[in-house]
């Protein structure tokens, strides 16, 4: 699976070259745009997709949410990932997520562009601080298990909230249970073991 992605580091690493040479206005349409977009169907209604440019290498996740749920617990969860990114490492790549497809993959067919949110797709950017050959294999390892890590994340944020309501309806019980009212008419018992009901 990682063949991809070297692919496109690769051809980064062309494209940087050849953009080199020239000035921003005066570089060739082909180094401008960057390369083609390479598509990695890993699941049924999945993919990653990535294209590499002459200053980047952009990674695109689809992801499908089953559940409401689980698309207010992805964007939270991927809003901590921009946050981060603004407050304290300012060396991560840059995180987008969107519910429509991204102008990266405008054209390519079999794309979700419906817009009810069932699909989002998840953009990392990464620079050239990311693409050193020192960092690549990392870099790599990191973005192809994205996917399992993010929705492992949603799952268990889930079971914790879950847990956290049985332990609360618990305690509930427990408080409805101690203030129930005591039985007026009580019966007392003699020490002998009679019982008999106090007249008033």
């Amino acid at each position: 699976m990682a063949a991809p992605f070297e692919n496109a580091f690769d051809e980064f690493a062309q494209l940087s070259e050849e953009a080199s040479k020239y000035t921003s206005e005066s570089a060739p349409q082909g180094v401008k745009e960057g390369g083609e977009v390479r598509a990695i169907h890993y699941r049924e209604e999945e993919a990653i997709y990535i294209k590499a440019s002459h200053d980047r290498v952009t990674v695109i996740f689809s992801t499908v949410f089953r559940e409401e749920t689980d698309r207010v617990f992805g964007k939270v969860f991927l809003q901590e990932f921009v946050d981060a990114r603004r407050r304290a490492i300012q060396n991560a790549p840059q995180v987008l997520f969107k519910n429509e497809p991204p102008l990266e993959l405008q054209g390519l067919p079999g794309l979700d562009r419906s817009g009810d949110g069932k699909v989002g797709y998840i953009t990392f950017v990464l620079f050239p601080r990311h693409l050193t050959p020192q960092r690549r294999e990392e870099v790599i390892s990191h973005i192809q298990t994205f996917r399992d890590y993010f929705h492992y994340h949603i799952k268990a944020s889930k079971a914790y909230i879950h847990s956290r309501m049985r332990r609360r309806t618990a305690d509930f019980l427990q408080v409805l249970r101690r203030a129930r009212p005591e039985n007026e008419e009580k019966e007392r018992k003699t020490a002998s073991g009679r019982t008999f009901r106090v007249q008033g």
